[in-house]
């Protein structure tokens, strides 16, 4: 690769499993135009306040002391030593679009909170940290919902709405610093850990993946505003939800890595337009990893081959994140691409 390889070059590698289809970067129009397209984002009511952004950062600490206590309180009444009772940690995490940096005002935030070996789901996380809630006066709408596919305690604090995910790690002592993208953090974890977890690591994995996070944030306000606004922003209706979208956008920075927004947008359109599905989109090779979990594989799986509009997550063990996608929803936002790709042209 000649020098102007090197711009599309995450320290020294190359992101995304092919080489970028153009690594032109923005002309005065562009700047312009990206411009615009901001100002038209802010006026569409997508950005929070100052004293939102604030409040949501005030609320995610006192959340972390909260499930601090809570981690040694269990601890305490476990019986384990005074040594490993003040060693006794547990961390909250971010996750989706709060994480991504791209929700809007009011949106709730997914949290994550991971715990010791000792701190169980149902007892101790589902109990006493569910107890601990709903006598705090700043707790409102405590929802647990332990029977989901990924078990939640939904709630609001001092009005922020939290969906807090628990992870169970085989670790006696979480550290402060831990990296929740490791694959080890998999080891000896249960299923539902393995689900809690992995939104998270998706979350980190296509930050680490874009060339540009501003770029793709803004791009990613865009196509969201834009999907919601033609209806096939939805997972559960068999379009596509948050996590889609995201990991779309991603691949388009990947192809594109010094390009600013407003041509992202009309690269997007013109890209999925053209996509032969269902060849997947995917923003790395997919690892099989040490663990042995399934990960997604149309040759090995011939569940796989049925997926019809496959976008891959990029950490382990990588899924299909659109298994929703029927023939009908695919045809209708094949043509929404189409439409947005005509307009774009103009």
């Amino acid at each position: 690769m000649g020098s102007s390889g090197l711009m599309s070059r995450n320290n020294g590698q190359r992101l995304g499993i092919t080489e970028p289809i153009s690594l032109g970067g923005p002309t005065e129009y562009d700047l312009i135009k990206t411009r615009e397209l901001e100002k038209y984002l802010q006026d569409a009511g997508l950005y929070e306040s100052q004293e939102e952004a604030v409040s949501r950062e005030e609320v995610l600490g006192r959340l972390d002391q909260i499930v601090k206590i809570w981690v040694k309180t269990i601890s305490r009444a476990k019986g384990l030593n005074d040594q490993l009772v003040q060693e006794a940690n547990a961390k909250i995490f971010t996750f989706g679009s709060y994480r991504l940096g791209v929700h809007g005002p009011g949106a709730d935030i997914d949290t994550l909170c991971v715990g010791p070996r000792h701190a169980s789901r149902e007892d101790d996380f589902f109990g006493e940290l569910h107890r601990i809630l709903s006598e705090m006066p700043e707790v409102t709408e405590l929802h647990p919902v332990p029977d989901a596919h990924v078990p939640v305690m939904k709630f609001k604090f001092n009005g922020v709405s939290i969906d807090l995910l628990y992870a169970k790690l085989s670790l006696w002592v979480i550290p402060e610093d831990l990296d929740v993208s490791q694959d080890s953090i998999l080891q000896n974890a249960d299923d539902q850990t393995v689900r809690s977890l992995n939104g998270c690591r998706v979350t980190d994995q296509i930050l680490r993946l874009v060339p540009n996070i501003q770029n793709f944030r803004t791009t990613l306000r865009c196509m969201r505003l834009w999907a919601k606004r033609r209806g096939v922003y939805s997972n559960v209706s068999g379009f596509l939800g948050g996590i889609n979208w995201a990991l779309l956008v991603a691949r388009i920075c990947q192809l594109y890595p010094n390009a600013l927004p407003n041509m992202l947008v009309s690269r997007f359109f013109r890209v999925y337009t053209q996509w032969r599905w269902p060849n997947p989109v995917m923003l790395c090779a997919n690892e099989e990893g040490s663990l042995g979990l399934s990960v997604w594989d149309p040759r090995r799986n011939p569940k796989d081959r049925f997926h019809l509009m496959p976008i891959i997550t990029p950490a382990y063990p990588c899924m299909n994140s659109s298994y929703n996608v029927s023939s009908s929803t695919l045809r209708i936002m094949s043509e929404e691409f189409q439409r947005g790709s005509e307009i774009c042209e103009v």
